[in-house]
């Protein structure tokens, strides 16, 4: 659902926070600071207790981790994984690693909970309106097109099947097309931290895109915390302070990833119903779970449902949601009673 210079949305709606508010003085308390590109974006890792010897060789097993889930994930290589499934015009069903299934059987499960809203076969129609791997459209699509477009949408023709064997995807639409960047970023993340783990290192904070996930402490033995910017375009305009306590975080917002067509502002964030770009009031949603992946399915489900379902559903699923709307007078917040108790204040030891 993203354009490729912003493929995962919200990096920059993030601040990590180490014990001041000055964003340089922010890297020389955190310890070894490694960051990077990958899928259209960076990727950055706090890591305390580390030795900086082990900087170059973490660095390059970092990276290496994250073009493979690259490979796997995009939409925008022909020959990732998940290209070459939605090339194949066929309803057989093909085989995947472990991950894959997961990433899907995790998204198909948020979708339904969010009534279609996260949709991961949106892809016709995101490209229609030119936030995938197709140019930008000179005028606004039409009701025909984009009932084409819906025509080769739906969850309800996507599946994970788990065999002895190993796992499968099947759709039942050979021209189904699916698109993982709505919780892509969040997968990178939770697998960053499996390898950190698995490297014997227990005190990060690491981010790829939008997607957040620490556990442990900084190099001054705090809890890692995070600020939720404002939306506008001054970097360091904090909205709230939180304390992950070992959970992810992520944030979509429409505010950022948009262009003017016939007058008007195009949202990244697309209606799988209407098949149209959001017009409502919310612009930010950020969602607080225990995995990266979770919080990155979620945010971009209660983005397009807007500000009046998203809280209702959070209400209902129990989950720690804060969101941002857009008023005449400015804008205002609302979370959810999970989400405040990782709530800080901005003047506690910032």
């Amino acid at each position: 659902m993203k354009k490729k210079v912003a493929y995962f949305i919200g990096f920059w709606s993030f601040l990590v926070l180490s014990g001041c508010d000055n964003s340089q003085h922010i890297q020389q308390q955190t310890g070894l600071v490694l960051q990077g590109k990958t899928m259209g974006t960076v990727w950055r890792v706090s890591l305390a207790g580390v030795d900086s010897k082990r900087k170059a060789a973490l660095q390059q097993a970092i990276q290496r981790q994250l073009d493979e889930d690259d490979h796997t994930l995009s939409t925008w290589k022909p020959d990732s994984v998940l290209s070459r499934f939605n090339q194949y015009q066929g309803t057989s069903a093909q085989p995947v690693s472990d991950d894959m299934a997961d990433i899907i059987t995790s998204a198909l499960r948020i979708g339904r909970k969010t009534a279609g809203a996260m949709d991961i076969t949106v892809g016709p129609l995101v490209n229609l309106w030119g936030f995938g791997p197709e140019k930008q459209p000179v005028k606004t699509p039409d009701q025909a097109q984009i009932d084409a477009a819906r025509a080769r949408t739906g969850l309800q023709h996507l599946q994970v099947i788990e065999r002895a064997d190993g796992a499968f995807i099947q759709k039942d639409l050979p021209a189904l097309y699916v698109d993982l960047s709505t919780i892509g970023e969040g997968y990178a993340t939770d697998h960053l931290a499996r390898l950190l783990e698995k490297q014997g290192i227990t005190n990060y904070l690491v981010s790829v895109g939008g997607a957040v996930l620490s556990r442990g402490q900084n190099a001054q033995g705090q809890p890692w915390r995070v600020a939720i910017q404002k939306p506008t375009d001054q970097q360091n305009a904090v909205e709230a302070i939180v304390d992950l306590q070992g959970h992810g975080i992520s944030t979509s917002g429409s505010y950022r990833n948009y262009y003017e067509l016939d007058g008007k502002r195009i949202s990244h964030i697309i209606d799988p119903v209407t098949g149209r770009p959001v017009q409502h009031r919310l612009v930010s949603a950020t969602v607080i779970a225990t995995s990266a992946m979770e919080a990155d399915g979620w945010d971009t489900g209660l983005m397009v449902l807007g500000e009046q379902r998203a809280q209702a559903l959070a209400l209902r699923e129990k989950l720690a949601v804060f969101l941002i709307m857009k008023t005449d007078k400015g804008f205002t917040t609302w979370m959810s009673p999970q989400f405040s108790s990782f709530l800080r204040q901005q003047d506690d030891g910032q």
